[in-house]
C-alpha cells in the first residue's frame, strides 16, 4: 500500500472526526452562552438579535481552547476504530513502523497547531472586542471598569522637565471610547502639578504624534506658590483637548477590554509597555508565552491518542476509549488551569509555567506509546 494511499486514508479520517468533535462542543456552548445573553434581553433595550450575536462572537475564543480537546477526542475514536475493525493492523503489516505512523500523526497535529494559533492570534481577541462593544453599544451602560477603573502609566519629558502621568478610565463606551478619564500630572520631585478630567476621550494620530481627543474637559493647573505660600491653583473648562501621549491605541485597549481579547503581539506590547513604566508585567507574561505554546498542545493530543490505536479490541470499545480521551482532556485543562495560576501566585518564569503541562503529557504518551510498541 503506496504512502500516499495511507496519508490520505489517516488525514481524511482524523480530520472529519476532529470537525464533528469541534462542531458537538461548539454547538454545546453556543446554547449555553445564548441562555446566558437572554437573561439581559430586555434589559435597556438588549434586544434578542444581539444577544444571538453576542453568543456566536463568544464562540472563537471557545473554539481556542477546546480545540486541543477535540483533538484529542477526535483523533483517539479515528484511531480506536481503525483499531476495532482491523484497518490499523493491516497498515501495519504493510509497513506502517510506529516511527512512521508517529510522524504521519505529528504532521496533522502540526497543522491543527497552526489552524490554533491563526484562531488565537487573530480571530478570538477581534470577536471578543466585538462582543464586549457590541454589549456596551446595546444599551448595557458601557464596559465599566469596577469602582476604581483602570490605571495606566507614562513618563515623558515635559517643557518644564520630567513628568510622571497617571491616568485613570472607569468605563468604555459602545464605540470604543473611554469615559470618566481622569489624568494626573506630577513633576520629577511628585508635586502634582495638572489634572484633566474629562467626560470622554478618543484616542487618535495627530500627525506623527499620538493624541487623545478629551471632551467635556476641566483643567486644573498647581503653580508654583511663594515662599510660606500656598500653591496658585488655575482652572478653566473647555468643550475638547488634544492631549499629546505616548499611550496608544494598544495600550488603552490592553487596559480596559478583558485579556482573553490581546493576541501574543499585544500581549507582548503591553507587557514591555509595563516593564519600562516599572509595573508588574507578570500576567501578560504568562498569558503571552500561553498564547504562544498553547497550539503546540494539539501536537501532544495527536501524540496521546496514537498508543489507542495499539490497543486490541478486547481492550475496550470504541466509546470506552472515547471516554478515556474525555477525561484526558478535562485532566490537562485542569492541569493547565493550576500550574498557570501557581505560576502566578509564586512568580514561576512565564515560558516553563506555560510548557509544562504539555511536556508532562507528551512524556506520558511517547512512554506510553513505547511500552504498547514493545510488550502488545
Amino acid at each position: 500500500m503506496g504512502m500516499r494511499t495511507v496519508r490520505q486514508l489517516l488525514y481524511r479520517d482524523i480530520l472529519w472526526s476532529v470537525f464533528f468533535v469541534a462542531v458537538a462542543f461548539m454547538s454545546l456552548f453556543f446554547f449555553i452562552d445564548f441562555v446566558d445573553e437572554a437573561e439581559r434581553v430586555g434589559r435597556n433595550g438588549y434586544p434578542v438579535y444581539a444577544a444571538v450575536l453576542a453568543a456566536l462572537l463568544e464562540q472563537p475564543g471557545h473554539a481556542y481552547e477546546l480545540f486541543p480537546i477535540a483533538v484529542l477526542i477526535g483523533t483517539i475514536y479515528s484511531m480506536a476504530r481503525l483499531a476495532q475493525s482491523s484497518e490499523f493492523t493491516i497498515l501495519r503489516t504493510g509497513g506502517l513502523g510506529p516511527g512512521r505512523a508517529l510522524s504521519l500523526l505529528a504532521t496533522v497535529g502540526l497543522i491543527f497547531a497552526v489552524f490554533t494559533f491563526a484562531v488565537g492570534e487573530y480571530l478570538a481577541p477581534f470577536t471578543e472586542q466585538q462582543a464586549a462593544l457590541m454589549k456596551a453599544r446595546f444599551g448595557m451602560g458601557g464596559i465599566q471598569l469596577g469602582r476604581t477603573g483602570a490605571w495606566l502609566k507614562e513618563h515623558r519629558q515635559g517643557p518644564d522637565g520630567a513628568l510622571s502621568i497617571t491616568v485613570n478610565v472607569r468605563s468604555v463606551g459602545g464605540k470604543g471610547q473611554l469615559g470618566d478619564v481622569r489624568i494626573y500630572e506630577a513633576d520629577d520631585t511628585g508635586r502634582l502639578v495638572r489634572r484633566l478630567t474629562a467626560d470622554s476621550a478618543h484616542v487618535e494620530h495627530l500627525g506623527r504624534q499620538g493624541a487623545w481627543r478629551l471632551t467635556g474637559v476641566t483643567e486644573t493647573l498647581w503653580g508654583p506658590g511663594g515662599q510660606g505660600q500656598a500653591p496658585r491653583i488655575g482652572e478653566r473648562k473647555l468643550e475638547a483637548l488634544d492631549w499629546p501621549t505616548t499611550l496608544d491605541a494598544t495600550v488603552a485597549a490592553a487596559t480596559v477590554l478583558p485579556i482573553s481579547s490581546m493576541g501574543a503581539v499585544q500581549l507582548w506590547r503591553y507587557s514591555t509597555h509595563l516593564a519600562t513604566q516599572e509595573q508588574d508585567s507578570q500576567r501578560y507574561r504568562q498569558q503571552f508565552w500561553k498564547r504562544v505554546l498553547y497550539p503546540f498542545a494539539c501536537l501532544v493530543m495527536v501524540a496521546l491518542a496514537l498508543p489507542f490505536a495499539y490497543l486490541h479490541a478486547r481492550a475496550g470499545g470504541i466509546s470506552l476509549k472515547v471516554f478515556g480521551g474525555v477525561m484526558l482532556g478535562i485532566s490537562f485543562v485542569l492541569l493547565n488551569n493550576v500550574v498557570g495560576h501557581l505560576g502566578a501566585l509564586h512568580d514561576w518564569t512565564p515560558w516553563i509555567a506555560a510548557s509544562v503541562p504539555s511536556a508532562i503529557y507528551l512524556l506520558l504518551s511517547m512512554s506510553a506509546f513505547a511500552w504498547l510498541v514493545r510488550y502488545r
